[in-house]
């Protein structure tokens, strides 16, 4: 979700450096972005080692609030995501939303976007990503092989994670310059991702669909 579909890692950042001054400490935009797709229990421990006093369940609660009233104000969409959803969704196509993020953060995302038949969020799995969890727990909730399903994620611990699990997989460059393995196909933007492609990619090919200019 946060960074693949929607561009809410500004909202992150935000809420992560406004936690840390209160506590009087330091947080850069670095940080932030190398804490990109951390699982909450890894990003509140980074936040403690910066000086924040709280749990790690109050760090989450103070971060998951910040956000979640942020995605409710406006659905901040990263270019060609919701097209591409719906196209899917018109095609019949079956849609696992697959995040990190809690279900307090996602659900006002999925209740307003309506287009997917199964939800896994960081709160519901024993072992998020970079672990093959998510996407295999996704894929058994939709009823198909999770060899036949195709991932896209933003992030080194999603791209690890699906990668694990047997999926697919597309990395999508925005706010983090990733490395995958070459068999992960790549993009700059969903806006370059269509059907066809997508198909593509789910019989095996491994496209390179980033903007060269």
């Amino acid at each position: 979700m946060d960074g693949t579909l929607i561009d809410t890692e500004p909202y992150w950042m935000a809420a992560e450096i406004e936690l840390v001054e209160a506590h009087g400490g330091v947080w850069t935009r670095e940080q932030a972005i190398a804490m990109i797709g951390s699982s909450m229990d890894v990003s509140a421990g980074l936040l403690q080692a910066a000086g924040v006093g709280l749990s790690v369940a109050e760090i989450a609660h103070a971060l998951n609030s910040s956000v979640r009233a942020a995605v409710a104000a406006g659905i901040p969409w990263q270019a060609g995501a919701h097209g591409i959803l719906r196209a899917l969704h018109v095609a019949g196509v079956p849609q696992a939303l697959v995040t990190s993020s809690f279900e307090a953060v996602a659900a006002p995302f999925v209740h307003t976007v309506g287009l997917f038949d199964v939800v896994v969020t960081g709160d519901v799995v024993s072992r998020p990503k970079p672990d093959p969890e998510p996407y295999l727990t996704a894929a058994r909730l939709l009823g198909v092989d999770v060899r036949d399903c195709v991932a896209f994620e933003d992030s080194h611990a999603g791209v690890a994670s699906a990668v694990a699990s047997g999926a697919r997989v597309v990395a999508v460059d925005s706010h983090v310059a990733l490395d995958p393995p070459a068999e992960v196909s790549r993009t700059s933007s969903l806006d370059r991702v269509g059907l066809e492609t997508i198909g593509r990619i789910a019989r095996g090919e491994v496209l390179d669909l980033r903007d060269r200019a």
